[in-house]
């Protein structure tokens, strides 16, 4: 329904690198940090596709992981400690999901 194409049309239109990434119940919140490290620290956007195949205990520790870096974002911090490491944190940095219901 054009929902990830949309996002990245938008990023395209900002000139804001996207990246996409396709979510599966594999998915764990050690390599959603990772992500979340290197998206803040260059203040690239993410959109996470078919988010909602991600299991709920993983839902749940990425929503903090969320937080933290919006926090840091409202803050100002020009750097946050984010899962033990010491990131800059690049204003511009942003994250989209897509779900689809049935999954």
């Amino acid at each position: 329904t054009g929902k990830t194409e949309t996002t990245k049309d938008l990023a395209k239109a900002l000139a804001k690198q996207c990246v996409v990434f396709n979510c599966s119940d594999g998915l764990d919140y050690l390599a959603m940090a990772k992500f979340f490290k290197g998206l803040a620290s260059c203040g690239a956007w993410a959109c996470f596709d078919e988010f909602n195949r991600i299991d709920l205990e993983v839902l749940s520790v990425v929503a903090q992981q969320i937080l933290s870096l919006t926090d840091g974002l409202r803050r100002n911090l020009p750097r946050i400690i984010f899962e033990g490491s010491d990131i800059p944190l690049v204003r511009g940095f942003s994250s989209f999901i897509t779900m689809n219901p049935g999954y």
